[in-house]
């Protein structure tokens, strides 16, 4: 494995035990320069993976708890009039950070959700005819509550899409909520990571270094075997949206830098296939019935399609 993305996950190791799979796919996404949805119930970890992250790599950390009352503002700061000149003068919101945890964001109303997802996408904030670029890297981690529904919002399927990947954290076994215990006991396990193990500058260093990755033409075409057959199959009322397409390619770019080759293999392309697709994908009432999920969908089309013989 790389070495400076090994050193990454050793730090956030320090904070969050047992999800190694997690924490690669989050590290993946910000090396792709990708935000997350990050779908799981209350107390298994969120919050902490994405302050464990920012810790390790140097960077700015906001969160924002997102109810009902937040305004857009709240977000993307807003202009005052400065009394000695009448010049207008911005006060930052949450989002001028390098890592910004957007808390349940299905509870934000459409207004909020529409103005974070804006930002997302052009990595900048235009207000009172003035732009203001946010830090690189930049990065959302945005979470919702899968079990909560009442007095939420959900996120519409264009929206959905903006999301490079959606993951979860998933309950933890005995043995490593035992040591969560042992970890707690002592304080904030976030005190463990005492200094960052690569800065924000070597991270949009190592964002260019993925660009070079090598993605062979069967390889592309397997991505575009998959994203096609969740348009076309009776299972799905809307495919992967080319967005989605884009995201596919880029993540297996990412996951051949992070295993330390210079080409993407058709292996990367599973492992990373639900993640990156599965949220973009709105189940016809048969795909509800025979699959249940979007993920499941994704699966059974990967068993599917023939793998390349060749990347």
């Amino acid at each position: 494995m790389q070495k400076d993305v090994q050193d990454v996950l050793q730090s956030v190791g320090k904070v969050i035990v047992g999800k190694d799979a997690t924490v690669l796919q989050a590290v993946i996404a910000m090396l792709c320069g990708g935000h997350i949805l990050l779908e799981d119930v209350p107390g298994v970890g969120k919050t902490q993976l994405a302050a464990a992250l920012s810790r390790s790599v140097g960077g700015e950390f906001h969160r924002i708890q997102l109810t009902p009352d937040i305004m857009p503002s709240d977000i993307t700061g807003y202009s005052i009039v400065n009394s000695k000149d009448g010049s207008l003068e911005y006060r930052p919101g949450a989002a001028v950070c390098n890592f910004l945890l957007a808390d349940e964001i299905n509870r934000a109303s459409p207004k909020v959700q529409s103005a974070l997802l804006e930002i997302m996408e052009e990595h900048q904030i235009s207000l009172d005819g003035q732009t203001h670029i946010l830090p690189d890297p930049f990065m959302v981690i945005a979470t919702q509550n899968p079990v909560e529904t009442y007095g939420t919002y959900h996120l519409p399927e264009a929206q959905m899409d903006r999301f490079f990947m959606k993951i979860s954290m998933g309950y933890p076994t005995l043995s490593e909520e035992l040591a969560i215990l042992d970890r707690n006991g002592e304080g904030n396990p976030i005190s463990n990571i005492s200094e960052a193990v690569l800065s924000t500058s070597q991270v949009s260093a190592l964002q260019q270094k993925v660009n070079a990755v090598q993605v062979s033409e069967p390889v592309k075409n397997y991505i575009l075997s998959v994203v096609r057959a969740t348009r076309e199959s009776d299972m799905s009322a809307l495919g992967v949206s080319p967005r989605g397409s884009i995201a596919c390619y880029k993540a297996v770019r990412a996951a051949a830098f992070v295993h330390g080759r210079s080409f993407a293999t058709p292996d990367d392309v599973k492992e990373l296939a639900v993640p990156v697709l599965s949220h973009r994908i709105l189940l016809s009432p048969k795909g509800r019935n025979s699959l249940g999920s979007p993920e499941a969908l994704v699966q059974q089309i990967l068993e599917a399609i023939p793998v390349p013989a060749e990347a």
